[in-house]
Protein backbone atom coordinates (compact mmCIF):
# COMPACT_ATOMS: atom_id res chain seq x y z
CA UNK A 1 0.00 0.00 0.00
CA UNK A 2 1.12 3.51 -0.75
CA UNK A 3 1.31 6.25 1.86
CA UNK A 4 -0.31 9.39 0.48
CA UNK A 5 -0.93 12.90 1.78
CA UNK A 6 -4.00 14.80 0.60
CA UNK A 7 -4.97 18.43 1.08
CA UNK A 8 -8.66 19.26 1.45
CA UNK A 9 -10.01 22.78 1.27
CA UNK A 10 -13.26 24.72 0.96
CA UNK A 11 -14.20 28.40 0.91
CA UNK A 12 -17.88 28.27 -0.06
CA UNK A 13 -20.96 27.27 1.89
CA UNK A 14 -20.55 24.88 4.82
CA UNK A 15 -16.77 24.73 4.53
CA UNK A 16 -16.23 22.27 7.38
CA UNK A 17 -19.19 20.18 6.22
CA UNK A 18 -17.75 19.82 2.73
CA UNK A 19 -14.42 18.62 4.11
CA UNK A 20 -16.20 16.18 6.42
CA UNK A 21 -18.30 14.86 3.52
CA UNK A 22 -15.20 14.44 1.36
CA UNK A 23 -13.49 12.59 4.21
CA UNK A 24 -16.49 10.27 4.56
CA UNK A 25 -16.53 9.56 0.84
CA UNK A 26 -12.79 8.85 0.82
CA UNK A 27 -13.13 6.47 3.77
CA UNK A 28 -16.05 4.68 2.07
CA UNK A 29 -13.70 3.55 -0.70
CA UNK A 30 -12.42 0.05 0.20
CA UNK A 31 -9.07 0.87 -1.44
CA UNK A 32 -8.42 3.81 0.91
CA UNK A 33 -7.66 3.78 4.64
CA UNK A 34 -7.42 7.07 6.52
CA UNK A 35 -4.40 7.02 8.85
CA UNK A 36 -4.37 10.59 10.23
CA UNK A 37 -6.22 13.86 9.73
CA UNK A 38 -5.03 17.27 10.85
CA UNK A 39 -7.17 19.79 12.64
CA UNK A 40 -9.09 22.26 10.50
CA UNK A 41 -7.36 25.55 9.74
CA UNK A 42 -8.88 28.78 8.49
CA UNK A 43 -6.67 30.44 5.91
CA UNK A 44 -6.71 33.53 3.79
CA UNK A 45 -7.01 32.90 0.03
CA UNK A 46 -3.66 32.18 -1.64
CA UNK A 47 -2.97 33.82 -5.02
CA UNK A 48 -6.61 34.54 -5.76
CA UNK A 49 -8.89 37.53 -5.44
CA UNK A 50 -11.57 36.45 -2.96
CA UNK A 51 -12.94 37.63 0.36
CA UNK A 52 -13.90 34.06 1.29
CA UNK A 53 -11.41 32.45 3.65
CA UNK A 54 -10.72 28.74 3.31
CA UNK A 55 -10.97 25.91 5.77
CA UNK A 56 -8.13 23.47 5.08
CA UNK A 57 -6.91 20.14 6.41
CA UNK A 58 -4.31 17.55 5.44
CA UNK A 59 -4.83 13.83 5.73
CA UNK A 60 -2.57 10.83 5.48
CA UNK A 61 -4.06 7.79 3.79
CA UNK A 62 -2.92 4.37 2.74
CA UNK A 63 -4.19 3.15 -0.61
CA UNK A 64 -3.86 0.43 -3.21
CA UNK A 65 -5.04 2.87 -5.89
CA UNK A 66 -2.47 4.03 -8.41
CA UNK A 67 -1.80 7.79 -8.52
CA UNK A 68 -4.04 8.13 -11.60
CA UNK A 69 -6.83 6.09 -10.00
CA UNK A 70 -6.59 8.18 -6.83
CA UNK A 71 -6.77 11.40 -8.86
CA UNK A 72 -9.92 10.11 -10.57
CA UNK A 73 -11.42 9.21 -7.19
CA UNK A 74 -10.64 12.69 -5.80
CA UNK A 75 -12.21 14.33 -8.86
CA UNK A 76 -15.25 12.02 -8.59
CA UNK A 77 -15.76 13.05 -4.95
CA UNK A 78 -15.34 16.74 -5.81
CA UNK A 79 -17.96 16.39 -8.57
CA UNK A 80 -20.28 14.44 -6.25
CA UNK A 81 -20.10 17.37 -3.81
CA UNK A 82 -20.93 19.90 -6.55
CA UNK A 83 -17.50 21.13 -7.63
CA UNK A 84 -17.24 22.41 -11.17
CA UNK A 85 -13.80 21.87 -12.65
CA UNK A 86 -12.33 24.76 -14.60
CA UNK A 87 -8.98 24.70 -16.34
CA UNK A 88 -6.46 27.46 -16.87
CA UNK A 89 -5.83 30.47 -14.65
CA UNK A 90 -9.52 30.64 -13.73
CA UNK A 91 -9.05 27.49 -11.66
CA UNK A 92 -7.84 29.67 -8.77
CA UNK A 93 -11.34 30.63 -7.71
CA UNK A 94 -13.80 30.02 -4.92
CA UNK A 95 -14.77 26.38 -4.53
CA UNK A 96 -16.89 24.28 -2.23
CA UNK A 97 -14.32 21.46 -2.16
CA UNK A 98 -10.80 20.90 -3.41
CA UNK A 99 -8.82 17.70 -2.91
CA UNK A 100 -5.17 17.73 -3.96
CA UNK A 101 -2.66 14.89 -3.88
CA UNK A 102 0.38 16.35 -2.14
CA UNK A 103 2.62 13.25 -1.99
CA UNK A 104 2.32 9.64 -3.13
CA UNK A 105 4.99 7.71 -1.26
CA UNK A 106 8.26 9.38 -2.28
CA UNK A 107 7.38 9.21 -5.96
CA UNK A 108 7.88 11.99 -8.46
CA UNK A 109 5.27 12.04 -11.22
CA UNK A 110 4.77 14.56 -14.00
CA UNK A 111 2.00 14.03 -16.53
CA UNK A 112 -0.53 16.32 -18.20
CA UNK A 113 -3.05 15.44 -15.47
CA UNK A 114 -0.91 15.04 -12.37
CA UNK A 115 2.22 16.44 -10.76
CA UNK A 116 3.49 14.80 -7.57
CA UNK A 117 4.80 16.19 -5.29
CA UNK A 118 2.26 18.96 -5.57
CA UNK A 119 4.16 21.82 -7.27
CA UNK A 120 3.03 24.50 -4.78
CA UNK A 121 3.13 22.51 -1.53
CA UNK A 122 6.33 24.13 -0.28
CA UNK A 123 4.99 27.67 -0.96
CA UNK A 124 1.68 27.41 0.91
CA UNK A 125 1.30 27.79 4.66
CA UNK A 126 -2.21 26.37 4.30
CA UNK A 127 -0.75 22.98 3.36
CA UNK A 128 2.44 23.16 5.43
CA UNK A 129 0.78 24.05 8.75
CA UNK A 130 -1.70 21.14 8.79
CA UNK A 131 1.01 18.77 7.56
CA UNK A 132 3.26 19.95 10.40
CA UNK A 133 0.62 18.59 12.76
CA UNK A 134 0.58 15.05 11.35
CA UNK A 135 3.98 14.60 9.66
CA UNK A 136 6.44 17.36 10.54
CA UNK A 137 9.44 15.14 9.82
CA UNK A 138 8.25 14.01 6.37
CA UNK A 139 11.05 14.74 3.89
CA UNK A 140 10.07 16.36 0.59
CA UNK A 141 11.53 14.08 -2.13
CA UNK A 142 12.57 16.99 -4.39
CA UNK A 143 13.94 19.50 -1.88
CA UNK A 144 15.22 16.93 0.62
CA UNK A 145 13.86 19.08 3.49
CA UNK A 146 11.38 18.24 6.22
CA UNK A 147 7.98 19.88 6.32
CA UNK A 148 9.19 21.87 9.31
CA UNK A 149 12.24 23.13 7.37
CA UNK A 150 10.04 24.07 4.40
CA UNK A 151 7.72 26.00 6.69
CA UNK A 152 10.68 27.81 8.25
CA UNK A 153 11.80 28.78 4.71
CA UNK A 154 8.53 30.58 3.86
CA UNK A 155 9.25 34.26 3.28
CA UNK A 156 5.75 35.72 3.44
CA UNK A 157 3.26 33.03 4.53
CA UNK A 158 -0.45 33.66 4.28
CA UNK A 159 -2.36 33.86 7.56
CA UNK A 160 -3.41 30.53 9.06
CA UNK A 161 -5.58 30.11 12.17
CA UNK A 162 -6.70 26.99 13.95
CA UNK A 163 -10.37 26.87 12.89
CA UNK A 164 -12.56 28.79 15.31
CA UNK A 165 -9.78 30.92 16.76
CA UNK A 166 -9.86 33.83 14.28
CA UNK A 167 -11.39 37.01 15.62
CA UNK A 168 -13.65 38.52 12.96
CA UNK A 169 -13.09 42.15 11.99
Amino acid sequence: MAIVYLSLGSNLGDRVGYIQQATSLLSANPDISIVATSSFYETEPWHMNSNNWFVNAVMQIMTTLTPDELLLECKRIETCLGREHITGQERFQDRNIDIDILFYDKRMIKTDQLTIPHPFFHKRAFTLVPMLEIADDFVHPVFNKTVEELYDDLENPETVYLYGTRIED
